[in-house]
């Protein structure tokens, strides 16, 4: 018999109601239909299924059916019509209460992972409840597109569908934060991470990825979230074209602002005089940059530029002259070139240095300093 194995406590009163309505062709009372509501959500946390709990009421509906005191069919039916629906309504009304305390849990739990502000013992425990153990090491990639994506956009969602439907239950947990697509999935599985960076970079219309480097324990989640952020950071301030970033292939940058105050220093020293250039000395970094990146092939940084190869050797020769450092001279270029990333990633010259050439370090310019936290 269908819904044979529900407890008989979710059917309580139903038979009663049954007969009392019918035998009337009267409408449950507001008590009647509240009672139906109780046990549905009751049934709900108890974690029983819609189908079973249906199942039970049509077979009781059969057991007790008031055939001699009805009125007719039509109104046992409708009297069973009602209380049915009023106990899947309360039964539904239960649902949603624990979808959205579900939701409000993991979204807790994302946000403490990726913070790192939960005792690391208390966020392994609640990891599990989410699929990571960890205590295994764990990377993080991070997806950015032109609009940002909330919990529930059709864009994370048909990424996840992709993941789920190619890798399954693999310990991988799929959300959003400040906009972005985050992706977390064990060290060892780069094949998840790959797969993730493909169709997020489809998904946000020709967004661009970061992924950060395998970290062990319950702190390498945000460590290597952290990397993630400052690569796309990185990616912006350098004017990066590659479409997925890995942080181990840019840790060269973090080497080289370590201590701003040096870069500062080497900044304006090697490229403070292009500000006595007719324009400014922004025209000649861009130059100077176009020409590293191309591999220092005067053609080709003059058709990046949009110049032509003699309004390109004008320029470098002027650097030359102002600074003292030839651009193609293989020594003087390692300096050159290190100042030209240094510019970039202190946003110079557009961010003004003061006193004695020494940079804005205050807290407010070191929170969106690369290397710094989110």
């Amino acid at each position: 018999m269908a819904g044979q194995d529900i407890p008989q406590e979710y059917l309580d009163g139903y038979a009663h109601i049954l007969a009392a309505a019918s035998s009337t062709g009267r409408r449950l009372t507001r008590d009647e239909l509240a009672s139906r509501r109780v046990l549905g959500e009751r049934a709900a946390e108890a974690g029983l299924g819609l189908r079973a709990l249906i199942g039970a009421h049509l077979a009781a509906t059969r057991a007790h059916w008031p055939a001699e005191r009805a009125l007719s069919v039509d109104s046992a039916l409708a009297a069973a019509e009602q209380a049915v629906d009023a106990f899947a309504e309360g039964y539904e009304r239960a649902q949603r209460l624990a979808v959205r305390q579900e939701e409000a849990a993991r979204r807790e739990f994302i946000d403490d992972l990726l913070y790192g502000r939960s005792d690391l013992g208390l966020l392994a425990e609640r990891a599990e409840r989410f699929g990571l153990r960890l205590s295994f090491e764990h990377a993080v990639a991070v997806a950015e597109g032109p609009n940002g994506y909330e919990e529930g956009h059709a864009v994370p969602r048909k990424v996840e569908r992709a993941l789920i439907g190619r890798f399954g239950d693999r310990s991988i947990l799929l959300t959003t934060k400040d906009g972005r697509l985050v992706c977390i999935a064990p060290g060892d599985q780069d094949e998840v991470l790959a797969f993730f960076a493909k169709h997020a970079y489809a998904a946000t219309d020709g967004g661009r990825v970061a992924i950060g480097r395998p970290q062990p324990g319950p702190g390498g989640v945000v460590q290597s979230y952290e990397e993630a952020l400052n690569a796309l950071d990185l990616a912006e301030r350098l004017e990066l074209d590659d479409p997925v970033l890995h942080a181990a292939d840019l840790l060269v940058y973090p080497v080289l602002t370590r201590d701003r105050q040096a870069m500062a220093d080497l900044v304006l020293n090697t490229l403070g005089p292009l500000e006595r250039a007719r324009g400014g000395a922004q025209p000649l970094i861009d130059t100077l940059a176009a020409y590293f990146d191309s591999g220092c092939v005067a053609a080709e940084a003059a058709r990046r530029l949009a110049l032509s190869v003699r309004a390109l050797t004008y320029r470098l020769e002027r650097i030359h002259k102002l600074t003292g450092a030839n651009p193609s001279d293989p020594v003087h270029r390692y300096t050159l070139q290190t100042a030209v990333i240094g510019a970039r990633l202190l946003d110079w010259p557009s961010k003004r240095f003061w006193g004695h050439g020494r940079p804005d370090l205050s807290p407010a310019a070191e929170s969106r300093s690369p290397g710094s936290g989110p």
